[in-house]
């Protein structure tokens, strides 16, 4: 559904990368989220941590979208599956709006299919990312 290319870093890729492999007895609904991010990984536009520009949603990012259909404005911050809270506004790479999220910058619009059907989300601003923040580390 994505009509523009993304760029992850290097090191998020790596990361990522080991997350799907160690991904083998997970149950079929996630499997299904799971090859979403390997088809977003396998197009996207690979930069190094130094060079990714500083509004694009890398992990660990906090961002704030737009849904387009409602107009609600949402602020998260994108983390690996273990640190998702949602009631602290963190969401995981695995989920739809998270897969959905990683690699676009300010400004674009992103529609992804969810359970619900398929959502229309303007990213707003990057209000953090770690790369832009010297947090290399994250």
């Amino acid at each position: 559904m994505r009509e523009r290319a993304i760029h992850i870093t290097d090191f998020d890729m790596k990361r990522l990368r080991q997350l799907l492999e160690g991904t083998h007895i997970w149950n079929q609904k996630d499997r299904t989220y799971l090859e979403r991010l390997e088809e977003e990984l396998d197009r996207a536009v690979l930069v190094t941590s130094k060079n990714v520009p500083s509004d694009v949603i890398t992990m660990n990012s906090e961002v704030v979208i737009s849904d387009l259909d409602t107009g609600k404005e949402m602020t998260y911050r994108l983390v690996f599956p273990g640190d998702a809270d949602i009631e602290q506004g963190k969401i995981s790479i695995l989920a739809p709006i998270g897969t959905a999220l990683i690699g676009f910058r300010t400004g674009d619009i992103v529609k992804w299919k969810v359970p619900a059907g398929t959502r229309r989300l303007r990213i707003e601003r990057v209000v953090y990312q770690p790369e832009a923040a010297g947090d290399f580390h994250l």
